[in-house]
């Protein structure tokens, strides 16, 4: 009996410390700013009833809550929506702004009554366990009548017909959306004018055309965000124009930088070489536009961060659809970045002569998916930059001299004498032409075969042209051939060949 005492005791313990589990709120009073924005949503619907659950009523009577209760949220109403009041200003976490006041209050709106400030604040309350909800305090809800007398014509709404004053659309005046829609043609106009103005101010360094619709664009957003500080709309009209005219402001910074971009790409495209035609034509393209698309990704991403999006959510789902995509497309992907390592390395470049595998051919052109290299018989093939990349590859184009090297087969019965001079005469041609880059030993006996004496030749011919190389090799063989001649013998022939020229009969088979 005492044990289970003892373990009923401990469970109630435990219990009463374990932290009760959060309850979302209905009507949406989890954070300040959710509060006050679901709350003028019911005051534009008139449904202040409603409303009044937004409000600290605690110290009113039951019978005072039901009557003066409406009256208190529609003045409420009235001074966020008349005075410079941002919603945006309220913080979105749920424990509040730590910095402002004091755990579980923080500060709503200020306003100014005949020279005395008044402080109006939110509170966080838990009417019952687990649900935590920010509601105006009860010591700013005896407030509101006495700021709601801060609420009055301007000298210019007083100049004005009574009508575009007490006539109102979305909560707001209509003078005020007509000024707007003045200012915003206006603005439309001047920032064109100023963008044409900027292009031609720029245009002895720069081709600055493409700057013209983001500067316009930009001119309007700051236009009107300045203009609205003087005929300002609703609160929660003018939190969606705020975020409308924040997301073209953002919109037209990445347009800027794209275009600016472009000016970057297209300065750099010709100072390359007009070999790299793979850089200017694939690479360059492709980084430009994967450059602009993460521009407005992050431009489009701090917009939303602004608006209390939770971005690393966005994030993570672009992130797992890119893995999906990637493992749909692998050999796509394979050959993508095949090409991009061809073009970074730029084993061949277009025009080269390579040989890849067992054939030869002439590169046509590098693209990031494939190469297509033309060969002799003129044909063209076509090669994945996947398998192309992981070619063993010779670049024959990149020689910078070619060399030449046959081997004389000089007749079994050549005497030491003659060989000598043969020796000495090729010596002589070669280090005497021109064309020809000799080392210290050009010409060697290097053998006694079966049927001949072997002479290696060893140079180089300094010329990067095939042709020309055709040309000095048929040269220079032909003078060989003539020292050889000259030298009293000849190149060896085949035994066989050798027996039927002397009129030996074949053997049979």
């Amino acid at each position: 009996m005492p044990k289970l005492l003892a373990a009923l005791l401990f469970a109630v313990v435990l219990r009463a410390q374990t932290p009760a589990p959060e309850v979302k709120d209905p009507l949406g009073r989890t954070t300040p700013q959710q509060s006050i924005f679901n709350f003028l949503e019911a005051c534009h619907a008139r449904d202040y009833s409603k409303a009044t659950y937004y409000l600290d009523l605690s110290r009113m009577s039951a019978a005072d809550r039901s009557r003066n209760g409406p009256d208190l949220a529609r003045q409420l109403e009235d001074l966020l929506d008349d005075s410079t009041f941002d919603i945006a200003t309220l913080s979105r976490d749920p424990g509040g702004d730590l910095s402002d006041l004091s755990p579980n209050i923080d500060k709503l709106a200020s306003f100014e009554v005949r020279g005395e400030a008044i402080v109006l604040q939110m509170e966080r309350e838990e009417p019952r366990s687990g649900n935590r909800i920010w509601v105006v305090s009860a010591s700013s809800v005896a407030l509101i009548p006495k700021a709601h007398q801060s609420v009055a014509e301007t000298p210019f709404e007083k100049k004005l017909p009574q009508v575009l004053v007490t006539f109102e659309i979305l909560d707001t005046p209509v003078w005020r959306w007509i000024a707007l829609v003045g200012a915003a043609v206006a603005l439309w106009y001047v920032g064109g004018f100023l963008a044409v103005a900027l292009v031609r101010l720029l245009k002895p360094i720069t081709n600055a055309s493409g700057f013209r619709g983001p500067l316009r664009f930009a001119i309007l957003a700051t236009g009107l965000r300045v203009a609205m500080e003087f005929a300002a709309p609703a609160t929660l009209s003018r939190t969606f124009i705020e975020r409308g005219l924040g997301l073209i402001l953002a919109l037209a910074t990445a347009w800027a930088g794209s275009v600016a971009l472009d000016l970057i790409a297209d300065r750099w495209r010709l100072r390359l070489n007009p070999r790299l035609q793979a850089v200017s034509y694939s690479v360059l393209p492709l980084g430009r536009q994967i450059l602009k698309l993460t521009i407005f990704l992050i431009a489009i991403l701090a917009v939303l961060n602004a608006w209390g999006y939770n971005t690393n959510a966005i994030l993570a789902g672009v992130g797992v659809g890119g893995i999906a995509v990637a493992l749909a497309a692998q050999k796509t992907i394979e050959d993508l970045f095949g090409g991009v390592s061809v073009i970074s390395d730029r084993p061949v470049l277009v025009g080269d002569v390579c040989r890849f595998g067992d054939r030869t051919g002439t590169v046509m052109h590098i693209g990031l998916r494939s190469t297509r290299i033309r060969t002799p018989d003129r044909t063209v093939v076509s090669i994945p930059n996947g398998q192309f990349a992981s070619m063993t590859l010779e670049n024959i184009s990149g020689r910078d001299k070619i060399w030449f090297h046959p081997t004389l087969n000089l007749r079994r019965d050549t005497t030491s004498d003659q060989l000598l001079r043969v020796l000495a005469s090729l010596r002589e041609i070669l280090t005497t032409h021109p064309k020809v880059e000799t080392g210290p030993i050009p010409v060697r006996f290097v053998g006694v075969g079966t049927y001949s004496l072997d002479v290696e030749i060893n140079c180089y011919v300094k010329s990067t042209d095939f042709d020309e190389f055709l040309a000095t090799q048929q040269e220079l063989l032909l003078r060989i051939l003539q020292a050889v001649e000259q030298a009293g013998t000849r190149l060896a022939v085949p035994l066989q060949e050798s027996f039927e020229s002397r009129g030996a009969p074949r053997p049979q088979a």
